[in-house]
């Protein structure tokens, strides 16, 4: 299992204007990024989605320095797919020994597996994505927040 990136103040994203609108607050702003994705969205959307995604909010804001991590919840088979579809970061909830495993698994291919996230910033019905991130990653505010 890999540490925690030193980002502080990860923000959970739903789609491209998500990911667009942190990226581009991120730049503005001079921070580091760690976006995540939606709670199990490496079942729901998958990894190429999230691979795409990131791409794409990549290539839109290319100064930002920004971490992407898949949320793969408790599913050790959804972690593998991910991790075989060359995500760089996935965040794992399941068993411990699982975990670890998982965990060797992707230092192997240069990933990094977390275990838990702190309190993140959830984009889901945010009205100004832009001004929510905003606030989020300059302390202004603590935002709508989900663990």
């Amino acid at each position: 299992m890999t540490a925690m990136p030193a980002h502080n103040r990860p923000i959970r994203i739903h789609g491209l204007n998500d990911a667009d609108a942190a990226c581009a607050v991120a730049t503005d702003l001079g921070v580091p990024l760690l976006l995540v994705s939606a709670p199990g969205a490496a079942a729901s959307a998958g990894a190429g989605w999230f691979r795409e995604v990131v791409a794409r909010a990549t290539a839109r804001h290319p100064s930002v320095v920004m971490t992407a991590v898949l949320d793969c919840a408790d599913r050790p088979g959804d972690a593998l797919g991910a991790l075989s579809a060359g995500i760089g970061a996935i965040l794992f909830t399941g068993r411990v020994d699982v975990a670890e495993r998982l965990g060797d698994i992707a230092a192997q291919r240069g990933a990094r597996l977390l275990t838990a996230l702190p309190i993140a910033l959830d984009l889901r019905g945010a009205r100004d994505p832009w001004r929510a991130c905003r606030n989020w990653l300059s302390g202004q505010d603590n935002g709508h927040v989900t663990e």
